[in-house]
């Protein structure tokens, strides 16, 4: 049976759970946890304004180049919104943002990029990759393939004090449920894609 998500109400009409959902879900968009786990990662790596470049740079591919492609089809109406609803639109967005990742790789790797850095854009390629080939027969949330595997890689890096951190999955998670986004099976599935990300990222770094 396909799921198709319904079409959101107006901000305004929406009740006041439905309305925190929203914020939380535009709030922690893939887009902007991507970017903010590379900041992460830059400093974290050199602790110094030359990390935090290098985050920003790899951002400009992996964060910044996704969300233009997103913006303009859906000002040329070729998209429903900036999370795409419908899974047959995801198809090409997320193809074009795949050039701009490898893109971004090709470039980190010739400036010398530092390693955590390297190894986190090649995680987020394999992510974007395996979220690809799963969204060609399936709706899985790509909220929750980001969200989980950005707690994920925050743990394997700064330990178990940032445990907490699990909570914006859990955030991520309730919103989508709420929004009437995806079902329990798609945010489990995107979860548990995350964890790919993960992986790479431990294996390489």
């Amino acid at each position: 049976m396909t799921f198709s998500p319904p079409a959101p109400p107006a901000f305004a009409e929406c009740s006041p759970r439905q309305k925190a959902a929203r914020v939380v879900s535009d709030g922690l968009a893939p887009a902007n946890m991507v970017v903010a786990l590379l900041l992460l990662i830059g400093w974290h790596g050199s602790a110094s304004w030359t990390g935090l470049g290098w985050g920003l740079l790899a951002a400009l591919f992996c964060g910044v180049v996704p969300v233009g492609i997103i913006a303009f089809g859906v000002r040329r109406g070729a998209l429903t919104d900036q999370h795409i609803r419908v899974r047959r639109q995801r198809i090409v967005p997320m193809a074009l943002s795949l050039v701009s990742v490898v893109a971004g790789i090709t470039l980190l790797r010739a400036l010398g990029a530092p390693g955590e850095v390297f190894a986190l854009v090649v995680a987020m390629l394999v992510g974007l990759v395996s979220s690809l080939l799963v969204t060609a027969g399936w709706q899985i949330s790509i909220h929750m393939s980001v969200a989980g595997g950005t707690v994920m890689i925050l743990l394997l890096v700064f330990g178990p004090r940032v445990l907490p951190a699990a909570l914006i999955a859990a955030a991520v998670a309730w919103s989508r449920l709420v929004l009437r986004a995806h079902t329990p099976a798609q945010l489990l599935a995107g979860t548990a894609l995350g964890g790919t990300s993960a992986l790479t990222f431990l294996l390489l770094s």
